[in-house]
């Protein structure tokens, strides 16, 4: 049975549904949904829950529970694997199983893959179709996308904005910029990214939590950097909820100086880690350490100073701005980014793969830093 555009999209989109449960848990992996379709109907679905347990294709045929119908289409939003890793190459599952033809959304960019799962299942005799919601189903794994392709983990900023792009009034009032439903997503994304930055001033300002309150889901706490050069934060130590709370080993305080024996001991008895990094490389020594703790993405929730020399250094990768409609129109307002100062033009950064989604009132800007 061949099916229409609208159809094709309309299934792709349900496997875009199924591969978000995998949110924040499939690390290093990507996050991957994939269905069955018999006579234009589904009949199994599936998806990757975790590193290292099945790959969505395996997981739809196992729900299907029986040999696929003649004709029987699967849709994934990932490439199928070609290669054996600890669950199997997929391609061999679907070959095995009998299925006849694959609808695909991204191309896998796995130099390990790459295309080559195409390959390999059209050379089996199975119809492959590619490109399905192309862009969707690739916005689904930016920091896979990333770190297959570099090595490194993603650098991500998040900001909350008026339309002239400003974060809080010139007095500091900032609740809210955005609606519920906005502030709703940023739990989606602090769930999907193992590690949160922020700097001392926000800390101090606004006393975040920085963990990831979805309803229904116990609460999740990713690795909490606190940017503190010169370890301001330190005077309210007792009073602030990075450093106090259930959560706070998976603290980490990131500075240049030297911490005080007295507050060094502080941080130990609360299990607050410290990392001493060099200030000559500071952004390649801090993005060293997260590799080497297996961090695939850091996701920077930071003031205009943290954010801007993020910029001015060009360390960040992608970009998450909620946008409000409102318009502050006093210059002395706070701004998103505070970094070096532009001479020209041609030397601001662009912005590629952009996408705009909507989310009550507000609008979810994203997009990869860099062409």
């Amino acid at each position: 049975m061949v099916l229409s555009t609208v159809e094709s999209e309309f299934f792709m989109r349900r496997a875009i549904e199924l591969a978000k449960r995998g949110n924040g848990n499939t690390h290093p992996n990507p996050m991957v949904g994939a269905l069955i379709v018999e006579n234009g109907k589904i009949v199994a679905e599936g998806f990757h829950a975790r590193a290292g347990t099945p790959h969505a294709e395996r997981n739809a045929l196992a729900a299907l529970g029986r040999a696929p119908a003649p004709g029987a289409t699967m849709f994934v939003t990932l490439e199928p694997c070609s290669t054996c890793g600890r669950t199997g190459a997929c391609t061999d599952a679907l070959i095995s199983a009998g299925i006849s033809r694959v609808v695909v959304g991204a191309t896998d960019p796995n130099p390990a893959h790459a295309g080559n799962g195409f390959t390999t299942l059209r050379n089996a005799g199975i119809e492959v179709v590619s490109g399905v919601l192309e862009e969707e189903c690739s916005r689904l794994n930016p920091i896979f996308n990333y770190q297959i392709t570099t090595g490194m983990p993603l650098f991500a900023m998040k900001t909350a904005m008026t339309l002239d792009g400003r974060t809080a009034t010139r007095h500091g009032e900032s609740q809210w910029i955005t609606g519920a439903e906005a502030r709703s997503d940023v739990m989606r994304l602090r769930r999907y990214f193992p590690a949160i930055a922020t700097g001392s001033g926000t800390v101090l300002a606004d006393n975040p939590s920085l963990t990831a309150r979805i309803p229904g889901e116990n609460v999740f706490c990713p690795v909490r950097f606190v940017f503190d050069r010169s370890l301001r934060t330190l005077e309210k130590l007792d009073l602030l909820n990075v450093f106090n709370d259930e959560f706070r080993e998976k603290t980490v305080l990131v500075t240049t100086a030297e911490v005080p024996s007295v507050l060094s001991e502080k941080l130990f008895v609360r299990g607050v880690k410290i990392w001493k990094i060099s200030a000559e490389n500071f952004w390649a020594d801090f993005r060293s350490r997260v590799t080497e703790k297996k961090l695939a993405g850091v996701l920077f929730e930071a003031g205009a100073k943290l954010l801007g020399a993020l910029l001015s250094e060009k360390q960040a990768n992608y970009l998450y701005a909620y946008i409000a409609p409102k318009i502050f129109g006093d210059p002395d307002a706070r701004p998103v980014f505070a970094g070096t100062p532009l001479e020209k033009l041609s030397e601001s950064q662009i912005l590629s793969r952009t996408a705009v989604s909507r989310h009550g009132n507000d609008f979810l800007f994203e997009g990869k830093i860099g062409v």
